[in-house]
């Protein structure tokens, strides 16, 4: 194992570079569509080329001052303006990814309208995680309301859940884990009546909607030019095809964008206003998606969309055939989610043996009566024949393996298990105990099933504890 401590002199850069291909070994691969979560290809080479060397040439500029380093301002304003261009309108920020933007929504939310005790925001049961992160940091209350039998956020129950402690309300154009659209207009309208901001999540469907209505496809309005949206969030590092880090949060009018920055004049020093969550960050993602947006440009990204899409209709058509699954919703983007009603077909057991044969599929866990599921991410160089015949093998050797064996009152002692109690090593043992252990360079074992099927039983709550440990697990030194 290679040492922490840092070397007395330099190692040479041929060294250094030999050593991180090798700590990739173990990665997935980002390229070839096997990878069905967190990735995004354009199946461009040049266009990813030339995002590198965008990325490289502003590397070390600083976006903490704008009046140091005026290309970001330039840089800035052309990105954002691209993405409202196409999403009704507004002004914006340029952020570090969906979670930064929804971030800053729900702080502008929060500043613009002043509540008597704890602050509050509803959103659907599908909306990300990340507005129970934002919630957290700003010491706001998440308020779920339920989604319908078709995984869509239900009007009537936003309308119930408003009270005189809400500052925002939430839809998702799409919601990530199906790939449905909220009715946004509805619950736009709802919040409008109360008069309370409305923002929509569209950070991973912000950018392959407008090229999908434009290749003539029916796409419900979503955006800012909707009556009673007031932000919005847009991921340009999924169908955009940027790289990390690159979102954009919109907001209807620039006053409410104010409420989103930060200023301090408490301290001696230099000045301090921050458009974002982060001071000092490097350009490069900046850079890198200024260059994707006009390598690729309008035509290209209307013939993306419409690829993905066709791919992620076949892949709905052929889930059909394949016996005990089924997909959840109707998607409206390239997402698709797979389960299964057969008792003895688990969807965990599925992803491993995909695992095996060369291909990711996310495993989605269930919750409030939504089934475990497989999440699939589709861009136009998915081979989706190959994959569905991966799925298909899968499926086939999952029903052969049968569920996960999982030791009887093992989920009831976890659920009442002293987590404060029990140190990182200790955790390590009772992870390995279920048949995960930690390799040398960080890696989980590739056979999840076991514990994905443990945390499905267990609450939310209990989850999330776990969770925490095992991340704890996995950097210790």
């Amino acid at each position: 194992m290679p040492s922490d401590r840092l070397p007395e002199t330099g190692r040479p850069a041929g060294e250094l570079l030999a050593e991180l291909a090798r700590l990739r070994d173990a990665d997935l691969p980002v390229r070839g569509g096997q990878v069905t979560a967190y990735v995004y290809d354009t199946g461009r080479e040049a266009v990813h080329a030339l995002a590198a060397s965008a990325f490289q040439e502003m590397l070390e500029v600083n976006c903490l001052d704008p009046t140091a380093f005026p290309s970001i301002v330039a840089l800035e304003r052309q990105v954002v303006g691209a993405v409202a261009d196409r999403l009704g309108g507004g002004s914006g920020i340029f952020t570090s990814g969906g979670t930064e933007s929804i971030m800053l929504a729900v702080k502008a939310a929060r500043d613009r309208r002043s509540v008597d005790g704890r602050p509050e925001i509803v959103v659907p049961t599908t909306a990300h995680p990340a507005f129970h992160k934002a919630a957290h940091y700003l010491g706001a209350k998440v308020v779920q309301v339920p989604v319908d039998s078709s995984f869509r956020a239900d009007p009537v129950a936003v309308a119930g859940a408003i009270t005189a402690r809400t500052v925002l309300v939430v839809a998702s154009a799409p919601s990530y884990p199906q790939g449905v659209m909220d009715p946004v207009p509805e619950i736009a309208a709802v919040a409008a009546s109360a008069g309370i901001p409305c923002h929509v999540d569209a950070c991973v469907g912000g950018w392959v909607l407008p090229w999908l209505r434009e290749a003539g496809r029916d796409v419900p309005p979503f955006d800012l030019s909707v009556p009673g949206v007031t932000s919005l969030s847009c991921d340009l590092h999924k169908y955009g095809y940027a790289p990390k880090g690159a979102s954009v949060v919109l907001f209807a009018d620039e006053s409410l964008r104010r409420c989103a920055y930060f200023a301090s004049a408490e301290w001696p020093g230099y000045t301090v206003i921050n458009a974002g969550v982060q001071s000092s960050k490097s350009a490069g993602p900046l850079g890198a998606a200024w260059a994707t947006l006009n390598a690729v440009g309008a035509r290209g990204y209307r013939e993306l969309a419409s690829t993905s899409m066709r791919v992620a209709e076949r892949l709905v058509e052929g889930v059909a055939e394949i016996p005990g699954l089924r997909v959840l919703g109707e998607p409206v983007v390239p997402l698709v989610a797979v389960a299964s009603d057969d008792p003895e077909l688990d969807v965990f057991v599925v992803a491993d043996e995909a695992r095996a044969r060369g291909w990711f599929f996310q495993p989605q866990l269930s919750y409030q009566g939504i089934p475990p599921n497989l999440h699939f991410t589709l861009t136009g160089v998915s081979d989706v024949e190959a994959l569905l015949g991966a799925l298909s093998d899968a499926v086939k050797a999952a029903r052969v393996a049968g569920p996960p064996d999982v030791p009887a009152g093992l989920a009831d002692a976890l659920a009442g298990l002293d987590l404060d109690g029990l140190d990182d090593a200790g955790f390590g043992e009772l992870l390995r105990s279920v048949g995960v252990d930690l390799s040398e360079s960080g890696a989980a074992a590739p056979s999840m099933a076991t514990v994905n099927a443990i945390l499905d039983v267990l609450p939310p709550a209990t989850r999330e504890a776990l969770l925490i440990r095992f991340l704890s697990v996995l950097y210790a030194r």
